[in-house]
């Protein structure tokens, strides 16, 4: 026990009785131990922060390359049409 469950325990203790104030503890542990795993699933860590960047990035950089192959469609479709319209 650490020393915040042992002065838990006292206090419990005088007013609950021995076992009944063990139990609590226990329970207060668990419970807090429980939500500390809890936490921990939910929490990002450096590794993940850093995987998440690149693949930010890599979508980023996939993202330009088919605008500049949309543009690029575009202005050749313009110019066909110009074209079109200049030899009639």
């Amino acid at each position: 026990m650490s020393v915040t469950e042992i002065q838990l325990f006292q206090i419990l203790k005088a007013k609950l009785g021995e076992q009944e104030a063990e139990q609590l503890v226990s329970f207060v542990k668990e419970e807090v131990r429980t939500e500390l795993d809890n936490k921990k699933e939910i929490l990002a860590t450096k590794e993940d922060i850093a995987n998440t960047k690149e693949a930010l990035a890599n979508t980023k950089a996939d993202i330009i390359k088919w605008m500049f192959i949309f543009w690029i469609g575009q202005i050749a479709v313009t110019v066909g049409i110009i074209l079109m319209f200049i030899k009639k």
